[in-house]
């Protein structure tokens, strides 16, 4: 688990995306650790992202559409952060874990 600056988020997300094999993913979690995103690598085509925190949703997008759908998530999950946890996931089962709050 790494604090990583929002201002270079997407590139930290496409160059980790690369390295994971197709069950895992990435989870981005605030500080708290009470709002996030996770991507889920279905295959090197498509991904699914689950949103936490202020909305809950949960959809399947090509991966050439990440980029977009992550600007706006980003936004509202995260509008005043600075820094964002980013979590490397073995599995999907991997978020049903219970998270420690600060």
């Amino acid at each position: 688990m790494a604090l990583t600056n929002i201002a270079t988020l997407l590139t930290d997300i496409k160059r980790t995306l690369k390295k994971i094999s197709s069950p895992g993913g990435i989870e981005l979690l605030s500080y708290k650790r009470n709002r996030g995103i996770a991507i889920l690598k279905r295959d090197d085509m498509t991904l699914e992202l689950r949103e936490f925190g202020y909305q809950e949703q949960q959809f399947v997008i090509p991966a050439s559409r990440l980029t977009k759908e992550l600007k706006t998530m980003i936004k509202r999950e995260f509008p005043r952060s600075r820094k964002v946890r980013l979590v490397k996931l073995a599995a999907p089962k991997d978020l049903e874990r219970v998270r420690q709050k600060i």
